[in-house]
């Protein structure tokens, strides 16, 4: 596994559990909001025995591991590092966003994560404009299926960058409605961003996201905001 990262505690990237979060090298889409680019190319690789002898010491004071990235489901032995981690008795969460619906649905045949948070990254309609990349909507599009309609617990997140609307968000409601969860995200700037998206936008306020979380209830029970 190319482990870009690797943060040994964590309060916030698994509901209610303390957490270490693996962050696996390399990406498929190019958001140019992302916090993490500097794991998508020429990172130093972190040795992953490094990172299991840390798993093995901590049993019992860690309770998951979150794989996120850069994009986890690219790595071709996810799922034997997922199973290696189940084993030493820890949960596991999946971080992605949803581009590999094969991968996704093969990690949960096998039972291997317990939590899935899949981002959510615009309507349907501007993928490109915030991922950067022709992504494959169909194949989105069918990762939240998967997640609709199976049994591992998930949540729909997405990063409130500053050219959305309120509106924006209702549509995104619209294409997963029906989810368990979905989690309105505060935008932050980065060191990066200027080398893609050259005007500096500032945060939304307050006001967009309660007018958000109202119009995204209409579509979905509970909506959350988060970073604000």
């Amino acid at each position: 596994m190319n482990i870009a990262g690797f943060q040994k505690n964590s309060f916030v990237d698994y509901p209610g559990k303390i957490a270490a979060v693996v962050f696996c090298g390399g990406c498929n889409f190019n958001c140019w909001y992302c916090h993490n680019r500097h794991i998508l190319h020429g990172y130093d690789a972190i040795d992953e025995r490094e990172v299991f002898s840390f798993l093995e010491k901590r049993k019992g004071q860690i309770d998951a591991v979150v794989f996120s990235g850069g994009e986890a489901t690219l790595q071709k032995d996810l799922a034997e590092q997922m199973r290696r981690v189940k084993d030493m008795g820890y949960l596991v969460k999946l971080d992605t966003n949803g581009a590999n619906p094969k991968v996704l649905s093969a990690l949960i045949g096998a039972g291997l994560p317990d939590y899935v948070a899949m981002d959510i990254k615009a309507p349907f309609a501007r993928y490109k404009e915030t991922t950067g990349v022709a992504a494959d909507i169909a194949a989105v599009q069918k990762s939240v299926s998967i997640l609709t309609g199976g049994q591992t617990e998930y949540e729909f997140r997405t990063t409130c960058v500053p050219q959305f609307a309120p509106e924006d968000i209702e549509s995104i409601a619209k294409e997963i409605a029906g989810a368990r969860l979905y989690a309105l995200q505060q935008y932050r700037h980065t060191d990066t961003e200027h080398k893609i998206s050259p005007i500096r936008l500032a945060p939304h306020e307050r006001a967009f996201f309660d007018e958000s979380r109202r119009l995204a209830r209409k579509h979905i029970e509970n909506v959350v905001i988060r970073g604000i």
